[in-house]
């Protein structure tokens, strides 16, 4: 069976190009021209992975970003313009998953979409992730894909999952960005501290009590990000 891939974009010869390259590729493509019409699509259909801009009339792709992650944990790569950096990092803050910029080449487009969809099926995940394992009151569950944090359920889009997963499997190892993006995104790294910064903020306003001053996910300056336990507990794996 096909996935299927959403493509809204108000430019309909980029739609176009990217609908042929989809085809191409082997997947199904549903378009729209908007982001009111790409909810409707999504209420519709089942889709398997978005491929959204960020300015299109009517409703753009960061309040539909924001309506679709109410509902939905499918991933969602934004189609940006130069210079539309601040409306990256709030795409990615509400949930999206990774960014391309315009103009691109549409096999990279095609090769994002497969690295996507190849984590969100969890074919081929970091190296020795363990099935469940628990750092202070985070508990993370790979068989389940669940994490609770003092026994209440987080709710996290799969990117943010995969990171925390990574760092909750070798609690007190730092890991640097470009590891994180190899690891997690499955490419090479070439501007990605930006998107991994952005995920780690959004992870830590989800576990942390206080996201300016976190005990578990820490930054260590120059050299990356790491997890632990402050009160010096020991972290369980299964």
């Amino acid at each position: 069976m096909k996935d299927t891939i959403l493509v809204a974009d108000d430019e309909k010869d980029l739609l176009r190009a990217l609908q042929i390259y989809l085809d191409n590729a082997g997947y199904e493509v549903l378009t729209a021209e908007n982001g009111r019409q790409a909810l409707d699509l999504l209420t519709a259909h089942q889709v398997d992975l978005v491929l959204m801009d960020i300015m299109m009339p009517e409703m753009d792709g960061i309040e539909a970003t924001r309506r679709l992650r109410e509902t939905s944990n499918v991933p969602i790569i934004l189609l940006t313009a130069k210079g539309e950096d601040c409306d990256k990092i709030e795409g990615l803050g509400i949930g999206a998953d990774d960014y391309i910029t315009k103009p691109f080449n549409p096999t990279e487009v095609v090769a994002r979409v497969k690295s996507q969809l190849r984590r969100y099926k969890q074919l081929g995940g970091a190296e020795g992730i363990k099935a469940s394992v628990t750092v202070g009151p985070i508990d993370l569950n790979d068989d389940e894909k669940t994490v609770t944090l003092d026994g209440k359920a987080v709710s996290l889009t799969h990117i943010e999952y995969e990171i925390l997963k990574l760092l909750m499997s070798h609690p007190g190892k730092v890991y640097s960005t470009d590891q994180i993006y190899r690891q997690v995104w499955k490419e090479t790294p070439l501007g990605s501290d930006n998107v991994v910064t952005v995920h780690m903020c959004h992870i830590r306003e989800k576990i942390e009590l206080d996201p300016s001053e976190p005990r578990y996910l820490k930054a260590v300056w120059g050299h990356g990000y790491k997890i632990e336990d402050p009160a010096g507990k020991e972290s369980s794996g299964g």
